[in-house]
């Protein structure tokens, strides 16, 4: 699928995760290639339109991997993700500039950058080179308290934009993330679900990214491996409130949920 010609709003694209770090706050760590490779192949069977690959976890309080270690990880997933994959779209989840360029050589596409471009400024310019999709995510981890989440993500997304801009990105492939999770109380992600559509104002596709997540169970005392119902249910509503894409663990599951609203919501 070319996201180039993809019409948005007719649908909601899935983006499956594949994680292949040992220490994924969801317990979905694939770490030897050929079971990766073989896992981005079932999410594409049971549903996925894209591929997010991620070497390093972001969980809080998650250790930093090195460059070397992270390189490892995702490369080889990537080319046979690519080899066996050549019409779905490959993502590397990634916040240094060397493993975006090894994964853009690797066959990738798109870059997950959780940093939104406001990290090391050559992420930026390494994905111009390319002309690579970008999913720009808004990071409230280190920003000060915000009155408004809905506005502070706001803030964060045009100064996304204007980074990409800048470096050279075409805004028209920019793909902006709330950051659910990222920084924020349970009860502000609450509130960016329920004012998603706020977010349209930049006219620009919006991802969400609620996957397993606290809001998806913890309130209720359920774990990680006890969200499956939750994750659905906010993925319901992510449709329902203007979602373009959602990020999800649960492809075969998140599919027939997203189908299920995209025919009530887009007919």
């Amino acid at each position: 699928m070319e996201l180039d010609a993809f019409a948005w709003g007719s649908r909601t694209l899935i983006v499956g995760i594949l994680n292949v770090t040992p220490d994924s706050f969801a317990g979905d760590g694939v770490i030897d290639v050929q079971g990766a490779v073989t896992a981005a192949e079932q999410m594409v069977v049971d549903g996925a339109d894209i591929i997010d690959v991620g070497g390093e976890s972001t969980r809080p309080g998650f250790e930093p991997v090195t460059r070397e270690t992270e390189l490892e990880r995702v490369v080889p997933v990537i080319e046979g993700a690519v080899a066996g994959l050549p019409e779905t779209p490959v993502s590397v989840d990634t916040t240094k500039p060397e493993v975006a360029l090894a994964a853009f050589e690797a066959g990738a596409s798109m870059l997950n950058d959780t940093n939104g471009l406001q990290g090391d400024p050559a992420l930026a310019d390494v994905a111009a080179a390319r002309d690579a999709w970008v999913i720009a995510m808004h990071n409230q981890r280190r920003r000060p308290a915000a009155t408004d989440p809905v506005a502070a993500t706001l803030d964060g997304f045009r100064e996304s934009l204007d980074i990409a801009i800048q470096h050279g990105i075409s805004q028209e492939r920019v793909i902006l993330d709330p950051g659910f999770g990222f920084g924020w109380e349970l009860v502000e992600n609450a509130e960016i679900l329920r004012r998603l559509s706020e977010l349209r104002v930049l006219r620009r596709p919006i991802l969400v990214g609620m996957s397993r997540k606290r809001m998806t169970g913890e309130q209720f005392g359920w774990g990680v491996e006890q969200r499956l119902e939750g994750s659905a249910a906010v993925t319901a509503l992510a449709v329902a409130n203007g979602a373009d894409l959602v990020r999800v663990h649960d492809v075969a599951e998140m599919t027939r949920v997203v189908r299920m609203a995209d025919d009530i919501v887009r007919q």
